[in-house]
């Protein structure tokens, strides 16, 4: 199958000599480019522009690539990522699939290789989307997450808890479901803030503290002696349930 239709492509790169040089070449292609040279930049872009496939370089300033990509996959897991780095090392390779990259290239590159490699990610998007157009899909269950009493439709926002039956906000349903996956692991106070809402390191807030405070007294027998959503002194918050 062919790309025919222009698509949008996002370049996260700091190194604009490299960044120019694939927006010429894709752009050249028929594609419509942008580039943001800093991580926040790339969030935002993200967010705002919603592209069809993002060129992502890991070590960025402001909040590094793979930061990025958590972000992203919290809330899109078929956005089409390529991970464009100077690492080799093949641990960072499995990281970054592990963390949702569809593909990875090392620097330097092949152009040729790089286009082609675009080309295949486009394509397959394409197909994916018309074999979802194509395809009803039905489940009572598909999207639920259940700890405990307590029942979560990530596809909807509708939980079922202590509390009731409640309707997230999308802010709301990223944190809960970073911490989802995330289970057991602590997640510092930091790290939510770069990944949940795309602030950069350093940036003091008390923002966690008053979901953590939300989530106790929606999903909590006894908000005061929590069970799923644990402080862990120096380490931050953990979730966890059996």
């Amino acid at each position: 199958m062919e790309i025919t239709e222009k698509k949008r492509i996002l370049i996260i790169e700091d190194d604009l000599h490299i960044a120019e040089g694939i927006e010429l070449n894709l752009s050249l292609q028929g594609h419509e480019v942008k580039i943001a040279d800093n991580g926040i930049e790339g969030l935002r872009a993200w967010k705002e522009w919603s592209p069809q496939l993002i060129v992502l370089d890991l070590m960025l300033p402001g909040i590094d690539g793979m930061q990025i990509l958590k972000s992203i996959r919290l809330e899109d897991e078929r956005l089409p990522v390529l991970i464009l780095s100077a690492k080799v090392d093949s641990s960072d390779r499995v990281d970054g699939f592990i963390d949702g990259a569809d593909d990875y290239m090392t620097k330097p590159f092949s152009l040729e290789e790089f286009l082609l490699r675009v080309k295949r990610l486009l394509t397959r998007d394409q197909w994916q989307r018309e074999r979802r157009d194509t395809t009803a899909v039905s489940s009572t269950d598909h999207g639920w997450y259940r700890f405990g009493v307590n029942s979560v439709d990530f596809n909807t926002g509708r939980a079922e808890c202590k509390a009731g039956e409640i309707q997230l906000t999308e802010q709301e349903i990223k944190v809960l479901k970073l911490f989802v996956v995330n289970k057991g692991k602590p997640l510092s106070r930091s790290t939510l803030l770069e990944i949940g809402w795309g602030y950069s390191k350093g940036t003091s807030t008390r923002t966690v503290d008053n979901y953590i405070v939300r989530f106790r007294r929606y999903f909590e027998d006894n908000p005061k002696k929590p069970v799923y959503f644990i402080s862990r002194r120096s380490l931050g918050y953990v979730f966890d349930h059996e």
